[in-house]
């Protein structure tokens, strides 16, 4: 937070904008967002809910609709401009972060790279 007040210091117009990732259980109850607003008062700022994209094995889930729209009112009613990030292609394993542990070398990179360490 320090960063971010010098930050503010040199650009007086300027916010802050925090990406701020909704996982259930962890983050995204009341006393959550209470703690947020301790933390940036004093700093222009606004904030962007990220509903978390559950992949396997993560050990995370999204946080409820719920849970996240009693979140953003909190913050809304301190005076905070607050955006939730409407998620896409979670129903076919394609939003962000989701394709990145299914991506195979399609171009055989491995076998290509090794086989010109033999030749040499």
């Amino acid at each position: 937070m320090a960063a971010c007040r010098r930050y503010l210091v040199k650009a007086p117009r300027d916010f802050v904008t925090f990406e701020y990732v909704m996982l259930d259980g962890i983050n995204d109850k009341a006393e959550h967002a209470r703690e947020l607003l301790a933390l940036v008062r004093d700093v222009p700022c606004k904030f962007n809910l990220i509903p978390f994209n559950p992949f396997p094995n993560s050990g995370y889930e999204r946080s409820s609709s719920e849970n996240i729209r009693i979140f953003r009112d909190i913050l809304q009613q301190a005076g905070l401009v607050v955006t939730v990030r409407k998620t896409r292609g979670d129903d076919i394993d394609a939003a962000c972060g989701q394709l990145a542990g299914q991506v195979q070398d399609k171009t055989r990179r491995q076998q290509k790279w090794h086989q010109l360490l033999i030749q040499q």
